[in-house]
């Protein structure tokens, strides 16, 4: 799981071990809150280990993809979280530079592990990958082009996948969140806004880590035979409106 020591990712990572999964906590500069990952997974009786890798880096993913095969074999499932930095700000504001490089960086994140992870896949015909995506994607808010746009990509990149893969056992998903508490992009979200949000939220609250684990639980479960190319959008009914 890429992007795993902290927020939406560690409380996944937590989750999928405690259903018998043994997990990669991928990190990229944090090797104490990975390392507390992993501690807390085999506290509780599941298998993990943590590995460094920048997502971006074609080498330093397949470095990671050989560290797991040989402490574990193979690659069954892939959940593809590293959140990728982005600029918070307008249009009118915002450089080529940093619309691109988002974008750019974004693809090439996910482009890069899922061509390490496919081989392993594809031959055994068997295979889970889910991103995570966000609900900005289809619901726009100010300063969030950035992130809402090369989101969006990543989501039609997830269709095309799945419409490829498919035939030899592997689904691809997406689970989009809203707003989510406790994560680092939380903070981006002022008192005013947040209110507005919640009353935009039928459920009366915004996510927690927990919701999107659970869903993200649920597509790359061996009980998710048949759902493929879809998008879960965990916002508390947020995107009825």
């Amino acid at each position: 799981m890429t992007g795993a020591s902290s927020g939406i990712g560690a409380t996944t990572a937590g989750l999928l071990a405690e259903r018998g999964m043994r997990v990669v906590v991928d990190y990229l500069r944090s090797s104490s809150a990975a390392e507390k990952v992993v501690a807390d997974i085999e506290a509780a009786g599941g298998r993990a280990m943590a590995v460094q890798a920048d997502v971006r880096e074609a080498a330093a993913v397949e470095s990671m993809v050989e560290q797991v095969k040989a402490a574990w074999g193979g690659i069954d499932v892939l959940v593809h979280n590293a959140l990728i930095p982005y600029a918070i700000k307008s249009f009118q504001d915002m450089t080529w530079e940093e619309l691109g490089g988002k974008l750019n960086d974004e693809m090439r994140a996910a482009f890069t592990v899922t061509k390490a992870v496919l081989p392993a896949m594809t031959e055994q015909g068997w295979g889970r990958i889910v991103y995570i995506g966000t609900g900005l994607s289809r619901r726009p808010r100010e300063y969030m082009i950035a992130l809402g746009t090369s989101k969006a990509a990543l989501e039609q990149f997830a269709r095309y996948l799945a419409q490829e893969l498919g035939p030899q056992g592997i689904t691809v998903n997406i689970v989009a969140p809203g707003p989510v508490e406790d994560t680092r992009i939380a903070d981006v979200l002022d008192d005013a806004h947040r209110q507005r949000q919640l009353a935009a939220t039928p459920l009366g609250r915004l996510a927690h880590p927990a919701d999107v684990a659970q869903a993200v639980a649920f597509y790359v479960g061996e009980d998710n035979t048949f759902m493929t190319g879809t998008t879960a959008a965990v916002n508390g009914g947020m995107s009825m409106y």
